[in-house]
Order: C-alpha cells, then structure tokens, then sequence
C-alpha cells in the first residue's frame, strides 16, 4: 500500500485542519519545504500536498513554496489546492509536480473535467471530500447533493491517475478512518482509491491495507508521532484490487 505524508500549507506555513475547518489550524512548521526535506529524509517514496490558501481562493496561492518542494526532494509529489483552469495545470506538470488533484470543477464543471483527464492521462487525481457521503466543495465549505459514489462512478472511463476520498467528519480527528466508506468506494468504481481522513494509528494503516486499499494519505498522526512514518512504509508493497 502506498503511504503520502501530507503537507498541507497556508499563509506559506505547514499546518492541519479539524474537519477542513479553517479556524481549527495547527502550526507544524514554519518552511513546508523543509517539512517535505524531512519526509524525504525519513524515508518518504511520495507526498500529498495541499495548498489550502488555493482550496478557498479557487486559485493557486502557495506556488513558490511548492516549486520549491518539488526541486527539493527528488520523489514523486501530488498536489491539490485551488487547480481550476488548464494553464494552472501546465504550469504545474512543468515545475515537476507529479500530479494533480481536482476536486471541486469535477462537480461542477464535468466537461472541462473530462477534457483536462485526456489532455494530460494519468497525471490527474479526482478528488472527492465527502460529508455524510456527499461531494464537500470549495475547500469543503460547501456540501452539494451529488453522492461520492455516484461522482466516482461518472469518471470511471478516465485515464486518471487516482482517486483520493476524504472523509470530512474523521479528517484531523484522530479517531480513525470512516473504513466503511473507504471499502465500498474502493469496491465500486477502478479507479485506483486513495484513503484520506482520520489515520491515526498503525493499526488503522493495516486496517486499510488488509481491506486492500491501494494507498491512504497520513497527516496530523505523523504530525503528532501516534504514527511513525518508518512503520507506515512497511506496508508499502503492491495491493491488486
């Protein structure tokens, strides 16, 4: 299973959120490029980033702070925050980032999705938040009536590189993932799953490997140490789904 350490940056600081919420934020670290330096260091294979600032603005914020990252550390990094046009996505695939998660034009825009999937195959991530199992938008401060499931479904046919499903109500907590959610969307679409939200301990990872989930994104508990990134990656190996 495949580990992502997440770095998450706002106002240029690495910092995490409760439930996406922006006025529960705790501060980790001052450079995010010498979080993502440390990750790397302790063994890291890849990394999540989240430019927050851009969730909320619906434009990229943090770019300087995230080319810098990406010549910093020499592994693959997926980056998600405020990626709504085509010349923000080129911008970034040249700077060196690996991929790129968009979330809320997959809603609400499903063309231009569909046309951004087969411009740039397998290097787009659909990102799905979801509260009670519905698509959160905008930096999860809006809640729409489409289902998870039924999003995930309407994309399927799509050269992407992933899908990363957020569970809202576990993200930050630290009381363990939403796995019920997480293992009926990885059974019901191809779409290889990314779990994110609420990993909080090393038996939550086995949790999620056993139910063969592909990969799951671990923020706040490697921020806290209730995981240590050296265990995590022991379950790095391929899972068939």
């Amino acid at each position: 299973m495949e580990i992502w350490p997440a770095i998450d940056i706002r106002g240029g600081q690495c910092v995490r959120l409760k439930q996406g919420d922006y006025q529960q934020e705790t501060v980790y670290g001052e450079s995010p490029v010498k979080m993502a330096q440390y990750w790397f260091e302790s063994g890291a294979k890849r990394l999540h980033l989240v430019d927050l600032d851009g969730a909320k603005s619906g434009k990229s914020v943090n770019f300087d702070a995230i080319q810098k990252i990406v010549e910093t550390v020499s592994i693959p990094c997926e980056l998600g925050g405020g990626i709504r046009d085509a010349q923000t996505i080129q911008r970034l695939l040249d700077v060196g980032v690996a991929r790129l998660v968009i979330g809320t034009l997959a809603l609400k825009e499903p063309k231009w999705f569909r046309q951004m999937a087969i411009q740039f195959p397998y290097r787009l991530v659909l990102g799905i938040d979801a509260r009670n199992g519905m698509v959160a938008t905008d930096g999860w401060l809006e809640t729409s009536q489409t289902s998870a499931i039924d999003l995930a479904r309407q994309f399927e046919d799509l050269p992407l590189a992933a899908l990363v499903y957020t569970d809202i109500a576990t993200d930050g907590m630290m009381k363990g993932p939403n796995f019920a959610e997480m293992k009926t969307m990885n059974q019901a679409v191809s779409i290889p799953l990314v779990a994110s939200g609420g990993v909080t301990s090393i038996d939550d990872v086995a949790r999620l490997n056993n139910d063969g989930i592909p990969a799951c994104i671990i923020g706040r508990a490697l921020y806290e140490e209730t995981i240590q990134l050296a265990e995590a990656l022991k379950f790095e190996f391929p899972v068939e789904k």
